[in-house]
């Protein structure tokens, strides 16, 4: 099986714009834990993430693609804001992921000895009619790599979570 590779690129602001997913697309929710935590390791320094913003994975990809990449992760907009995705914008085409990035700035870190820690979550959109239950994932980590939370779990309802209950709204999501 081959790997997972992910190369983030940048506005010209040097602002994250999303990634390049190369290889393969992640498979499981631990992969893709990995992938966020990647993710949030990047939005912990200082303006790479300048405010919460809301990232979809695309099969598209960018013009003089790397070698094997199958798609992106990009840059939605902000959360809030002129904009931000109206509810619904995200569902066609269902992702395969949302995600939603904290910068520091805008992060409670859960541990009171962790400092510029920024923060995340996935939503793997599930369809519970069929028996196939949405999966998520929550990422804390500080600008030196280091990550101070992680939590996966099966069957959510992405109505308990303020980050999930919003990715849902924007792509649509029953829970």
């Amino acid at each position: 099986m081959s790997d997972v590779h992910v190369s983030p690129f940048l506005r010209s602001d040097y602002s994250l714009a999303g990634f390049v997913i190369a290889g393969r697309w992640p498979e499981s929710t631990r992969e893709w834990a990995q992938f966020l935590a990647l993710a949030v390791r990047l939005a912990a320094h200082p303006g790479c993430v300048p405010r919460t913003s809301v990232f979809r994975t695309v099969d598209d990809l960018p013009e003089d693609p790397p070698p094997q990449s199958v798609g992106l992760v990009t840059c939605a907009g902000p959360v809030i804001g002129d904009d931000a995705p109206r509810p619904g914008e995200l569902a066609a085409p269902q992702p395969a992921a949302l995600i939603v990035l904290h910068p520091p700035d805008e992060t409670r870190p859960s541990t009171p000895d962790a400092s510029g820690v920024a923060s995340g979550a996935l939503l793997l959109p599930g369809l519970p009619h069929l028996g196939l239950e949405h999966r998520a994932t929550w990422v804390e980590a500080e600008a030196d790599g280091t990550v101070t939370r992680l939590v996966s779990r099966v069957g959510i309802d992405p109505a308990e979570d303020p980050d999930l209950a919003v990715l849902a709204t924007l792509a649509t999501l029953a829970a």
